[in-house]
């Protein structure tokens, strides 16, 4: 896409939060360029909350952000749709604490864009464009990204579950690409772990309608599984979702091995907080330059 996009017309949905438990909606409206993508909390007098990696609270089992002490949670699901889908601009009004979780997958999210429509504004998109590696590792994980005119992801991922185990992904992630192989994939738990979650104050929303659940031997939805690799899918659901807090769409290749949020958006923090690690290129420069390699 060589300019910046929005929707065209407001949609909106409600639903529940998946930790919170509280009932939720949301209203999409189209915002001008150079806007991004902003929370507006319509409890507390649109209390704006731009989805940028300044503003990250908490990173456990979802991400948070926070400005001023105003809370929105869960936001990578909904992110990682306006990413994927190239939605630079727009406005969510949110009246609660957490984007709702609907089906625990980002079709949802999909469908509401298809629905509203895109429209192409008269700003030239820019993107970041990782100029030398980068690399986040601990505890057996990692995150690398290294140079390249495309977005392309690689997401490996471990349970110890029979119907898990390890799963890896490979793919350009492309508009389409990405509402196929990737949005319609849910975020997922164990029945062994509930318990401790709740204890924890989380999962409040969670039910069988928003999340795949393993016990130990099976899955207990019982519509089963949407791809045998949904988990390593839904992990890279996630990992996109946080990578759009860099507020710019990504070139680069993303390997990340075992990575979650907290990684995810640690990689984030340590791009952003170094210049010479990119450079911000629009897409006639990138057609320039690989005509350039071409004729010399």
């Amino acid at each position: 896409m060589r300019f910046e996009t929005t929707i065209h017309r407001p949609v909106e949905v409600d639903g529940v939060g998946l930790h919170h438990g509280v009932p939720v909606r949301i209203r999409i409206l189209p915002a001008p360029a150079m806007t991004g993508i902003v929370f507006l909390r319509t409890d507390l007098e649109k209390f704006p909350i731009p989805a940028s990696w300044r503003h990250v609270a908490r990173v456990s089992y979802a991400t948070s952000l926070m400005r001023q002490g105003v809370l929105i949670s869960t936001t990578e699901h909904l992110l990682s749709v306006f990413y994927s889908m190239g939605i630079d601009n727009a406005y969510i009004e949110i009246d609660n604490l957490e984007v709702p979780i609907l089906d625990g997958s980002g079709q949802p999210f999909v469908r509401l864009i298809q629905e509203a429509g895109i429209r192409t504004l008269r700003r030239r998109k820019r993107y970041l464009r990782i100029r030398r590696d980068v690399e986040v590792e601990a505890s057996g994980k990692r995150i690398r990204i290294v140079p390249s005119d495309t977005f392309e992801l690689t997401c490996d991922i471990f349970f110890d579950h029979p119907l898990v185990g390890r799963q890896r992904l490979e793919m350009e992630v492309t508009p389409e690409g990405y509402a196929q192989c990737i949005a319609p994939a849910r975020t997922f738990g164990f029945e062994w772990e509930l318990a401790a979650m709740k204890d924890m104050g989380l999962i409040r929303g969670a039910s069988l309608e928003n999340a795949v659940c393993f016990n130990r031997g099976e899955v207990l939805n019982p519509e089963g599984l949407r791809f045998p690799d949904e988990c390593c899918r839904h992990k890279a659901l996630d990992l996109i979702g946080d990578l759009a807090l860099i507020g710019k769409p990504l070139l680069g290749h993303v390997i990340a091995e075992r990575a979650g949020h907290a990684m995810h958006t640690a990689v984030v923090a340590k791009i952003m907080s170094d210049p010479s690690l990119y450079e911000l290129v629009t897409s006639d420069q990138l057609e320039a330059r690989a005509a350039h390699a071409l004729v010399g």
